[in-house]
């Protein structure tokens, strides 16, 4: 057994845990603010890791006011500007890594059907770190042809390919010669993102040597909506289209001979570079002070929604509700789409074409991709998605029929078959497709915007690559069109990349944040006959302890200022113990008793590595009495992106190695 009490307003709390010992100590809760620390940084990296595309950005610190975009890669689709490349990643039948985004893509397709089925292809990969509830270091992905391979061995890959990329570029374009402690990287993850996902992602990093473990600080992890919040800040009435009942319209620009060279870079949408303002954009003119305004980051997986409150004059953030969202992205398109031709084709034959020709399934999913995103409300015509001849061929060969016959068995009038090979999707399928994603995301807008916090919201940011989709647009406009202004920026897909390098630079623009979840540990508290149930009823020494009762850190909801910290205080019980393991718990509501209580789980560890008291300046006691009992006291902060410990040996006034674990449980 482990244990530390805590004296608050005369009643003592004893911390257990059955792994290490502790010994009584008192306790300390206080609030500190940390002065905002010097830039040590020349520039900063942002990587958008997104479910269907990816891509990095870059400023230098000494002109932070100019975003460089990541170069436009060889086999993007045509007559689009700054496009992102696809979230694909290629390994040789070897597990070797060979390609990435458009390259890896391409030269799948170009695969001999046979040999294809050797190589492991993985795309929309990023959604498996959500949807897993238990995710470690061993949890595994699925290639498209069916073998497993480590999920944390594919994000090295894909992250140590934009490393290498990022390096390159900015070496290009810096005069001196950068080292590594030089740069800061920040990576984007959903804000409904558990503590565990983000954990992945920042061991993924050290394993790509972006940084290494030693030096934490020069890795952020951005949460998407909250970096898009961030850059929605700086826009300006021409980077804006804006859904009005009427319509949509975008604010008419002055022609290009009327403004200065940097401001005709600052409009251009399709340069590589993007100049953002020193303050808040003109955009912000209209709001008041206490204003509030919601980011909805409509990406590939999943749908985030943010609360946020501009604070003039600095133009710092206090985001207003806890982060909500869901699995709601575009791939549920692409899950209706499949679905559906599991309904013509039969779900057996479908499984089995995966199964034996996964490059051309690849292709077939890489043509609807290409077709969904001109899918409108307003579209008479039918669209065209060209089936592979290996689906067509192997359909036959499987079935004894052809493509056409089952899909006039399928009696499903609203696709239908062309003598050129491509089924021919109606306005009606498509919008069976659509519906039940778009219907999603739309009653959680809507559920969110009842919420006390969140009544009066004048603005409505649309961002993330789905909100290109004029599908997605027509359904937010008809909800919410008339009780608020909905924004959609220019390039729209690259907002959160902008805000990340944004937030990079200037960590501290967000203040105040909510909590997702109550956090705290499990405490020994006196048992009183008649309020503590007998089954946890625990006799030590003579004495009488309740054990399980939930002592909390932070509640679901609460806001907590960039800084804050919560505060505990240890000593181990027996001399020479190296190790102090406290187990922390979770719970989505805030009316928790007992760590057993339904809907608590251990979520994660807390490690206080102790070196030798002697090493330390030494404990000892005077005149070889008794050593004194070393106090270790924790600093745990709750305000930033992810959950920070630190630890220091009060006597000596030295640092303990602190850790905080939730991958291992």
């Amino acid at each position: 057994w482990y244990c530390a009490s805590t004296r608050w307003k005369g009643t003592t709390y004893i911390y257990i845990n059955n792994s290490f010992n502790l010994d009584i100590l008192s306790f300390y809760q206080r609030v500190e603010i940390r002065p905002k620390a010097a830039c040590l940084f020349s520039v900063v990296v942002a990587i958008d890791f997104g479910t269907t595309s990816s891509g990095y950005a870059f400023s230098f610190t000494q002109d932070s006011e100019a975003i460089h975009m990541m170069k436009r890669w060889e086999g993007g689709d045509p007559g689009v500007a700054n496009q992102k490349s696809p979230t694909c990643l290629l390994l040789t039948p070897h597990l070797r890594f060979h390609s990435f985004g458009f390259a890896a893509r391409d030269f799948y397709h170009d695969l001999d059907p046979e040999e294809a089925r050797h190589w492991l292809y993985f795309d929309k990969f990023k959604m498996k770190i959500h949807s897993t509830s238990d995710l470690t270091m061993e949890t595994e992905l699925e290639a498209v042809n069916g073998r497993r391979v480590r999920a944390i061995e594919v994000f090295v890959h894909a992250l140590r390919f934009f490393r290498e990329h990022a390096l390159k570029e900015v070496k290009d374009q810096s005069s001196s010669v950068l080292e590594g402690e030089e740069i800061r990287w920040v990576i984007t993850v959903p804000a409904v993102w558990r503590q565990p996902a983000k954990q992945f992602m920042r061991e993924a990093a050290y394993l790509a040597g972006l940084v290494s473990p030693d030096c934490p600080e020069h890795l952020l992890i951005a949460l998407e909506p909250e970096a898009a919040s961030i850059y929605c800040r700086k826009l300006r009435l021409h980077q804006v289209i804006d859904l009005s009942v009427q319509g949509y319209s975008s604010s008419p620009a002055a022609g290009p001979g009327s403004i200065p060279a940097r401001e005709q870079l600052r409009r251009s949408r399709h340069s590589r570079t993007f100049l953002v303002e020193s303050g808040t954009g003109e955009l912000w003119s209209e709001l008041q002070t206490g204003d509030r305004y919601v980011v909805a980051d409509c990406g590939g997986g999943t749908v985030d929604l943010t609360v946020h409150q501009i604070e003039q004059p600095q133009g710092t953030l206090k985001e207003l509700y806890k982060a909500s969202g869901g699995p709601y992205g575009a791939v549920g398109v692409d899950l209706a789409f499949e679905a559906m031709l599991c309904q013509i084709f039969g779900e057996d034959f479908i499984q089995s074409f995966k199964a034996k020709r996964p490059a051309a399934w690849v292709d077939l999913t890489i043509a609807f991709e290409a077709r969904k995103r001109t899918a409108s409300p307003g579209r008479t015509n039918a669209l065209n998605i060209s089936l592979p001849f290996s689906f067509i061929d192997f359909y036959k060969r499987h079935r004894g029929q052809s493509v056409e016959a089952a899909l006039r068995r399928s009696n499903m009038n609203i696709v239908k078959w062309s003598s050129q090979g491509m089924l021919r999707l109606t306005q009606e399928a498509m919008n069976e497709l659509f519906q039940p994603t778009i219907i999603n995301i739309v009653q959680h807008i809507e559920e969110l915007m009842s919420k006390p916090e969140v009544r009066g919201v004048r603005f409505v940011f649309l961002v993330g690559g789905f909100a290109e989709s004029p599908m997605l647009q027509k359904a937010v406009q008809k909800s919410l069109g008339r009780t608020c202004r909905i924004i959609i920026p220019h390039d729209v897909g690259l907002t959160i990349l902008k805000g990340a390098v944004l937030f990079g630079l200037d960590p501290t623009v967000v203040r105040v944040r909510r909590c997702p979840v109550t956090y705290g540990v499990g405490v020994l508290n006196r048992f009183v006959n008649g309020r503590h149930p007998r089954d946890k009823l625990l006799i030590k020494e003579g004495r009488e302890w309740c054990t399980d009762i939930f002592d909390r850190f932070v509640s679901v909801d609460q806001s907590v200022a960039l800084g804050e910290v919560v505060k505990r205080s240890y000593t181990p019980a027996r001399t020479g113990q190296r190790k102090i393991i406290i187990n922390i718990y979770c719970s989505t509501t805030d009316d928790v008793v007992y760590i057993s209580d339904p809907g608590v789980r251990k979520c994660g560890t807390i490690t206080l590595d102790l070196p030798e008291a002697g090493a330390e300046g030494g404990t000892g006691a005077a005149g070889g009495g008794s050593p004194e009992r070393r106090e270790i006291r924790a600093t745990m902060q709750f305000g930033d992106t992810e959950i920070k410990v630190t630890a220091v040996d009060v006597t000596s006034s030295r640092s303990v190695r602190a850790s905080i674990d939730f991958l291992s449980n």
